[in-house]
């Protein structure tokens, strides 16, 4: 048993040693602060806290039994969403998985209507009846919010298939994780995407493990952005997904491609990691992956370094640090009551929105057919 216990143990090191030097690999584009206003670096920042504190509060309102069902929580990612989605313009579309709080929030919806939703409250955003994994918001063009694993793809691909046919200049950003690489539909949304020339940026987060399973143990490849490589005329890039800036770059540069006049879609493999477990019912550490690793991982914090970054260059005192914080606690707190004081939905909502018009005959015969 001892001698079982001390391969694994070495085993783990030397992924988590090959994983180290991989990422030291990634292309780290030092972006230039003077490029962006003031305003917008302190937008950024704002997203990023308030999605770090609004996932806190998740995990607090779980372990309280006030939301149920699987809780994925965003802790560790932020850059990618904020950098990604402050990129696109308002009439673009947005389409993720199901670690999606973050991505709503980012997109446009209230919080408010995000944490009611995890409550399964009538005023949350699918009023009630997605919960944590299907947040969606029509208004802001954020189509979800997706619980099966790759399968937001195709659908990320028939709207960019709906801009070109309409002759529209949108693009669309699909993000999605590691595992979806390894699936059916992600080969046949990007060889669609490819072949029509189709407006889809693709950003796979990877954070090393699909659930706890970590990606070197089930892709055949050693770095994902190589899957873009069967794919003609698709641009691909992998960056450092905890660089807020880069993410942001990168994304922005992937839609002026999407929108010229070939419309070349790309695929971004951004490197981030999460702090937490897969779900809330997962140990953050000690299963699948050891403390130290987490420790070390977290030396990359993205809020942190980017924080970090803008004080130097003194274009964030510590005081409007405290403000943007406080900002974000304050709207968090304010969603989590509203949430609790949300009405939940009449049981008869459970038969809304089966049918896209009246079913013939009257629901007491919808089943006549069998």
């Amino acid at each position: 048993m001892e001698r079982v216990e001390q391969e694994v143990t070495t085993e783990r090191r030397t992924r988590e040693e090959r994983r180290a030097a991989d990422r030291r690999t990634v292309d780290r584009r030092e972006v230039d602060l003077g490029g962006y206003e003031r305003d917008q670096l302190h937008d950024m920042l704002s997203a990023m806290l308030l999605s770090r504190r609004f996932e806190e509060k998740c995990a607090q309102s779980y372990q309280m039994g006030l939301i149920g069902g699987f809780c994925h929580l965003y802790i560790g990612q932020e850059a990618v969403a904020v950098g990604g989605i402050h990129a696109l313009r308002d009439d673009d579309y947005v389409f993720t998985a199901y670690r999606d709080h973050a991505q709503a929030i980012v997109r446009g919806i209230e919080p408010r209507a995000v944490m009611a939703e995890l409550y399964g409250r009538v005023d949350g955003c699918s009023k009630g009846a997605g919960g944590s994994m299907h947040m969606f918001g029509r208004d802001v063009n954020f189509m979800g919010g997706h619980g099966i694993v790759g399968t937001h793809l195709p659908l990320a691909a028939g709207v960019g298939y709906a801009i070109r046919y309409r002759g529209g200049d949108q693009v669309v950003l699909c993000y999605f994780g590691d595992s979806v690489v390894n699936g059916g539909p992600f080969h046949e949304a990007f060889n669609m995407v490819a072949k029509w020339n189709l407006p889809v940026i693709n950003v796979v987060e990877n954070n090393s493990y699909g659930m706890g399973t970590d990606i070197e143990r089930v892709a055949a490849v050693d770095q994902l952005v190589s899957r873009a490589c069967a794919y003609e005329g698709m641009h691909s890039e992998r960056i450092d997904g905890q660089d807020v800036l880069a993410m942001h770059a990168a994304v922005a540069e992937a839609a002026e491609r999407a929108r010229g006049a070939e419309g070349r879609p790309t695929f971004i493999e951004a490197i981030t990691y999460r702090y937490l477990g897969h779900s809330m019912s997962d140990a953050a550490h000690g299963t699948y992956r050891t403390k130290e690793e987490v420790q070390a991982e977290r030396k990359n914090d993205p809020i942190a370094t980017f924080s970090d970054r803008l004080m130097e260059a003194e274009l964030l005192a510590r005081e409007e640090y405290d403000e943007i914080n406080q900002a974000a606690i304050d709207a968090v707190e304010d969603a989590a009551e509203f949430a609790e004081n949300s009405p939940h939905p009449e049981p008869s909502a459970a038969y809304d929105n089966l049918y896209a018009d009246e079913f013939r005959g009257g629901l007491d015969r919808r089943d006549a057919w069998r």
